[in-house]
């Protein structure tokens, strides 16, 4: 519902204020989240990596979608969101170190191929690319970043502490910026438009990367992240249900041959990350240490 929602508040809210007053919200449920369950101090290197976090998904997705969707339909960013999953695959390999299959990689150009299909016979491409859609390559480049990055780094922190460390981040960027863009043009929305930007605050900032960055750690990134081949044809199906767009009778099929695709992905094998260099030496010096005492017991013997 992300981008639906984010159609119907940009055309109410200023879409600068849309992209980061739902992080200022979020980032005041994430503090108290984080106060409730005294989450430790992430480290100096996992700071660095929840700036990558925050510059993906906290600031990069929700900008260049809500200036995206000021001039497009929520039916006609499902297009470019298309190729979410393949992005988060990328980084998942250049990130995570993972290393998919190629029946994976078959797979999930199956379901893209499928998808695309889907959208073209509903209507939703059409005419040459526009800056609305520049807008959305940016915002499904730095997503796919963020996801892979921040699947990753829940592996250590887990998915809640993840994205609430990555939103208190980002807030010497977002309340200014939200500030700004109030005073430039005061937020004014009837109940519609305030319940859409509170779903994106409280839904697509916050509680939704809960599940989702648990879910990248545990299934691993690449594979986890082609359920987003789904997205397109849900995206489509609460545009019809929310803004009136019509969902032609293919939407069935193209689901029907997503959901093969997304379970091919699911049951391939992914083969394991090779252990870092400092983990390796880790484990023979505990071996060393083993075999000494060992050794120091039979002679005490």
């Amino acid at each position: 519902m992300s981008l639906p929602a984010t159609r119907v508040a940009v055309q109410q809210l200023d879409p600068w204020f849309v992209a980061f007053g739902r992080a200022v919200v979020a980032a005041a449920l994430a503090a108290a989240y984080l106060g409730a369950t005294r989450a430790p101090r992430p480290t100096g290197a996992q700071w660095r990596r929840l700036a990558v976090v925050a510059v993906g998904v906290v600031v990069g997705f929700p900008l260049f979608t809500s200036l995206a969707l000021t001039s497009e339909t929520s039916a006609h960013g499902a297009v470019v969101i298309t190729v979410l999953p393949v992005m988060t695959a990328v980084f998942a390999v250049l990130r995570a170190g993972e290393r998919p299959s190629p029946v994976f990689w078959l797979a999930s150009t199956g379901g893209l191929i499928a998808v695309l299909a889907f959208l073209t016979a509903a209507g939703a491409v059409r005419g040459m690319v526009t800056a609305a859609d520049l807008y959305l390559l940016l915002a499904v480049a730095l997503c796919g970043l963020g996801y892979a990055e921040g699947g990753a780094l829940a592996r250590e922190l887990g998915g809640a502490r993840t994205i609430s460390w990555a939103l208190l981040l980002s807030l010497p960027f977002t309340v200014p910026a939200t500030l700004l863009s109030a005073v430039a043009d005061p937020p004014r929305a009837d109940l519609l438009g305030w319940s859409a930007f509170g779903y994106l605050a409280a839904v697509s900032m916050f509680l939704g990367f809960f599940a989702w960055y648990a879910g990248l750690a545990r299934g691993g990134i690449a594979r986890v992240g082609q359920i987003q081949l789904a997205q397109p044809v849900l995206t489509l199906t609460w545009s019809a249900l929310l803004l009136g767009e019509r969902v032609t009778p293919a939407a069935v099929l193209a689901a029907l041959a997503v959901l093969a695709c997304v379970a091919l992905t699911q049951r391939t094998r992914m083969p394991r990350t090779p252990p870092r260099l400092s983990d390796v030496r880790s484990s023979d010096a505990r071996l060393s240490d083993a075999r000494s005492s060992d050794s120091r017991g039979v002679v005490k013997r």
